[in-house]
């Protein structure tokens, strides 16, 4: 059974730092595909960050390019975004998401995963 779980959320300024992580369980980096995807009020779950192969295929949205950075470590059963120069346009609620079909990995694509969190919420101001 996939188990996926969130932490890290809460509220920064803008040009600040926060670290998500999501605990998984039933999944690895080796055999899914995981990542991160967030969504404002008001608008579609965008993807933010994939993963595949432990990490040897990444994919991040143009609007986090150079800020936030995706890692996992298996031993730890973790995954993580480190988020660093942050923006009020990156206020949104985070989740982390997998699915096992290699075939298309690294993903943005929502529709794409099976396998989700509950979400933290991540608040930048101005």
């Amino acid at each position: 059974q996939v188990q996926l779980v969130e932490s890290g959320g809460g509220s920064v300024q803008a040009g600040g730092s926060l670290r998500l992580s999501c605990a998984f369980f039933g999944v690895t980096t080796s055999n899914g595909c995981m990542g991160w995807f967030r969504q404002a009020p008001g608008k579609e779950r965008e993807g933010v960050a994939t993963l595949y192969d432990g990490g040897g295929f990444t994919n991040y949205a143009d609007s986090v390019k150079g800020r936030f950075t995706i890692s996992q470590d298996n031993a730890k059963n973790a995954l993580y975004l480190q988020m660093n120069s942050l923006k009020p346009e990156d206020t949104a609620m985070y989740y982390c998401a997998a699915h096992f079909n290699p075939a298309r990995c690294p993903s943005l694509r929502s529709f794409e995963y099976t396998y989700w969190g509950q979400g933290t919420q991540v608040t930048v101001s101005s």
